[in-house]
C-alpha cells in the first residue's frame, strides 16, 4: 500500500485506525484492523523519511522538522490506539494483534533513531547562524532530538547498529511479555469461599463484590482474587489469619516459579527480568556508558547516579527512624490487643487497620461510604475549575467499555481546550494499577490547532447492587493524582509538537503535578464538598475528617521506607549489578537490609511483579516518585503560604509556570519561575511529620 493510498477516504472509512488524528472511533476499531493499518502507516512513514532525508531537503524548521513531526504523528496516533486497547482490553485478539506488530514497530523506531541523514539535518539546524531566532520551544525540540539520536545509537559504528536495533526490539517484546505474565498470573488465582464464617470482619461492600464475582464465575458463595479492589480489603479486614496468609502468598509469588500462586511455569518473569537487565547493560556499553542508569539519567533532572543515590540514602536516613517506630508500635499492638505475638507480613494490613481504628476511632470502610464516585468526581472538577479558570462538562464519544466516561475542557470563553476519557473500574482484561496516557498531543498543524486528549485509567471497585461506586480516601487521592497528569497534558499552551503537555518533560519531574493534586484531598474546604454518605446523603462529619487528618501520617515512615526500598533497588539494579553474575533477588534482600524494617519470607518474589521498571518506563527512574514529591510538596507550600488552598492567584501562576509550559523548558527552570528559588525538602518532611529527622 502506498502513501497515496492512505489519503483515500474510503480506506479510512473501512479502517478507522487510519483516521490518524482526533478522537479515535472506538465503536468501530477491531483487532483485525491493526495489522493492515499499522503496516500501511509504516510504509508511509518510511517514504516520508526517505524524502526528508534527501540532500535537496533544506535543513530548516519549516522544511524539515515540521513535516517530519507531522508525518510521524500519524503512525504514533495509530500505534497509541493499538497500545491503549492492548492495556485496557488485554484479551487474546488484542494481545495477538499488538504482539504481532510490536517487533516491526520497534524496528522502525530503532532505525529512525539511528538514521544518520536525519541526525545530520538536526545538527545542521543547530549549527545554523539563525538557530537562536527560533522560538525557545522550537530550539528545545531540536536539542532534544539531537540528544535522542545519540541515545538511540545514531553515532555508533555501522557494524554495531544492527545489534543495537535488535536489543531495542527484544526489550520491547520482553516488557510486553512481562506485563502480560503478571496480568495472567494475577487473574489466574482465586480464593473461593462457601463458609460464611470465613467472611468475618469483612465490610458489606467487599462481601457484596465477592458474591458478585462468584456469581459471574458461575460459582456459589464468594470469590476473592489478587486484583487490588478484591485483595486489599481482604488483607485489611478478614479475621481468618490462615486465609490472609494464603492470599498474601499468592500475591507475593505472582509470575514466579511457585505453582501454588496459580502461576504457570510459562508466566515466570524471573528469566525475563534477568534478560532485560543483560540487554540494558549491553545497550549502555554500546553507547559508551558504564551502566544503564547513566543512560537513563541523560534526559532527567538528576545529574548523576551518585546524586540520585545520595538523595535516596539521605531520605532513607530521615525516614528509617520513623519506620522503625511504626513497626514496633504495630508489633506491640498486635501482641497485646490482637493476640498476634508473631506479627507476619500477612498480618500487617489487618493489624494496621485495627490500630488506626483504635487510635483514631475510624476505619477506612467507614470513610469510604462518604466518598461516592459522583461526589468525588464533582469535587475534583470543582477544584480544577476554581484553580485554573476552566470548565469541565460531560461529553459523548465512542469508548472501549460501556463504563468509560468522556469529558470536555473549555476555556471561560467557551473555546475547547481538550478532552479526556475516564476508565475507573477494574476488569479481568485490564492491566492493573492507575495511569494517564496521551491519546492526542496539542500542536498547531496546517489544518489548525490540534487540541489534546488524555486517557485517565484506574482500577477501582465497580458499582454493586445498583448503588454508586464508593472510593477509599486513598483511591480518591489516586484519582486526583492521575488527574494531575492529565492536567499537565491538557492545559499546555505550547503549540509545538514534542514539547507540549507532558511531552519532553524530564521523567523525574513528570510526577510533580500529579503528586501536587493529591494534597487537595486533605483540605476540609475541598473534602466537605466532595463527600456525602452514599445511603443517607449526610455530609462527612467534621470530627471524622479531623480524625482522618490526625491519621494522615499514620505509618508514613513505613510508607516512605517502602518507596525508597523500591527506588534504591531499581537504581542499584541498573548501576552496580552484573547481569549473569549477580542475583537480582539477593540484591533486593541487600537493599531491604539497609532500608526496610520488617523481614519478608524467602519465597517472596517482588522483583517478578515490579512492572514499573520491567513493564513500564521507570527503569533506573523509580526514584522519580520521591524526587518529584520534594518538588510537589514545595510547590503546594506556595498555596499554604497564600493562606488558601484554592487561591486563584497562586493557581494561575502554577498553571502559567508549570502546567502550561510543558516540556518547552527545563523542569528546574519552571520550578524556579513558580517558586522563585530552588526546591527544598522542608515542606515534604513537614507534610509527613518528619521534621525531627533532619540531618545536618
Amino acid at each position: 500500500m502506498s502513501a497515496t493510498d492512505l489519503s483515500n477516504s474510503a480506506l479510512v472509512t473501512t479502517n478507522p485506525i487510519l483516521q490518524c488524528g482526533g478522537l479515535p472511533d472506538f465503536s468501530r476499531i477491531r483487532p483485525e484492523q491493526a495489522e493492515p493499518a499499522i503496516s500501511a502507516l509504516l510504509i508511509e512513514a518510511r517514504a516520508l523519511i526517505e524524502r526528508l532525508s534527501a540532500p535537496d531537503t533544506p535543513a530548516t524548521w519549516s522544511d524539515f522538522v515540521v513535516p517530519l513531526a507531522s508525518g510521524l504523528d500519524r503512525l504514533a496516533w495509530a500505534w497509541g490506539v493499538v497500545g491503549h486497547l492492548h492495556s485496557v482490553q488485554d484479551e487474546t485478539p488484542w494481545r495477538s494483534a499488538y504482539n504481532a506488530l510490536l517487533p516491526e514497530v520497534s524496528r522502525f523506531y530503532s532505525a529512525l533513531g539511528q538514521n544518520q541523514a536525519l541526525f545530520e539535518k538536526y545538527k545542521a539546524i543547530f549549527a545554523r547562524a539563525d538557530f537562536r531566532t527560533l522560538k525557545a520551544e522550537e530550539q528545545r525540540v531540536v536539542t532534544n532530538a539531537i540528544r535522542n539520536f545519540r541515545l538511540s545509537g545514531a553515532e555508533l559504528p555501522d557494524a554495531d547498529k544492527p545489534r543495537f536495533m535488535a536489543i531495542q526490539e527484544e526489550l520491547s517484546s520482553l516488557a510486553a511479555k512481562f506485563s502480560e505474565n503478571l496480568l495472567d498470573a494475577t487473574n489466574a488465582f482465586t480464593l473461593s469461599l462457601t463458609n460464611e464464617a470465613d467472611l468475618a470482619g469483612l465490610p458489606p461492600e467487599a462481601i457484596a463484590a465477592a458474591r458478585d464475582a462468584a456469581s459471574q464465575a458461575g460459582k456459589e458463595g464468594w470469590q476473592f482474587g489478587l486484583q487490588a479492589p478484591s485483595y486489599l480489603p481482604f488483607m485489611q479486614y478478614a479475621e481468618n489469619r490462615a486465609l490472609r496468609e494464603r492470599l498474601y502468598r499468592a500475591y507475593a509469588t505472582r509470575a514466579s516459579e511457585f505453582a501454588d500462586s496459580g502461576s504457570l511455569p510459562a508466566w515466570n518473569n524471573a528469566p525475563l527480568l534477568e534478560n532485560m537487565l543483560r540487554l540494558r547493560q549491553e545497550e549502555a556499553a554500546l553507547l559508551g556508558y558504564k551502566n544503564f542508569a547513566e543512560v537513563s539519567l541523560v534526559d532527567k533532572m538528576a545529574a548523576s547516579v551518585e546524586e540520585v543515590l545520595a538523595f535516596l540514602h539521605d531520605m532513607s536516613a530521615r525516614a528509617k527512624p520513623y519506620a522503625e517506630r511504626d513497626i514496633e508500635t504495630l508489633r506491640d499492638f498486635a501482641a497485646k490487643e490482637l493476640d498476634i505475638p508473631d506479627l507476619q507480613p500477612w498480618d500487617i494490613p489487618f493489624a494496621s487497620e485495627k490500630l488506626k481504628a483504635a487510635r483514631y476511632a475510624f476505619s477506612e470502610q467507614e470513610v469510604r461510604r462518604y466518598f461516592s464516585e459522583p461526589k468525588v468526581m464533582a469535587g475534583l472538577f470543582r477544584v480544577v475549575e476554581q484553580l485554573f479558570g476552566i470548565h469541565i462538562q460531560a461529553d459523548t464519544a465512542p469508548a472501549w467499555d460501556e463504563a468509560v466516561r468522556f469529558y470536555r475542557l473549555q476555556a471561560q470563553s467557551g473555546e475547547c481546550i481538550g478532552h479526556f476519557y475516564v476508565d475507573l473500574y477494574a476488569r479481568q482484561n485490564k492491566r492493573g494499577g492507575a495511569w494517564m496516557d496521551s491519546a492526542v498531543s496539542r500542536s498547531r498543524t496546517e489544518q489548525g490547532l490540534q487540541t489534546p486528549v488524555a486517557y485517565l485509567v484506574c482500577n477501582f471497585s465497580k458499582p454493586v447492587g445498583g448503588k454508586a461506586a464508593t472510593f477509599t480516601h486513598d483511591e480518591a487521592q489516586t484519582l486526583f493524582h492521575e488527574a494531575g497528569h492529565a492536567l499537565h497534558h491538557l492545559l499546555t499552551r505550547i503549540d509545538t509538537a514534542g514539547v507540549s503537555g507532558i511531552d519532553g518533560v524530564e521523567w523525574d519531574a513528570v510526577e510533580l503535578p500529579s503528586q501536587f493534586m493529591e494534597n487537595f484531598c486533605w483540605e476540609w474546604e475541598v473534602v466537605r464538598e466532595m463527600s456525602a454518605h452514599v445511603e443517607t446523603g449526610e455530609p462527612l462529619p467534621r470530627d471524622l475528617f479531623d480524625r482522618m487528618l490526625a491519621a494522615r501520617n499514620f505509618q508514613s515512615g513505613m510508607a516512605m521506607a517502602r518507596q525508597l526500598e523500591f527506588a534504591l533497588f531499581d537504581m542499584r539494579l541498573h548501576a552496580d549489578f552484573l547481569p549473569g553474575k549477580d542475583d537480582p533477588f539477593a540484591l533486593w534482600q541487600a537493599v531491604r537490609r539497609e532500608v526496610a524494617v520488617f523481614p519478608l519470607p524467602e519465597w517472596h518474589r517482588f522483583p517478578n511483579s515490579f512492572a514499573h521498571i520491567f513493564g513500564g518506563g521507570y527503569a533506573a527512574g523509580y526514584y522519580s516518585y520521591e524526587w518529584a514529591e520534594v518538588l510537589s510538596a514545595d510547590a503546594y507550600a506556595a498555596f499554604e503560604e497564600a493562606g488558601n488552598p484554592l487561591d486563584v492567584a497562586t493557581g494561575t501562576r502554577f498553571l502559567a509556570e508549570i502546567l502550561a509550559v510543558g516540556g518547552s523548558r527545563p523542569a528546574l527552570d519552571s520550578f524556579l519561575a513558580f517558586r522563585g528559588r530552588p526546591p527544598s525538602p522542608e515542606a515534604l518532611l513537614r507534610h509527613k511529620g518528619m521534621q525531627g529527622a533532619m540531618i545536618e
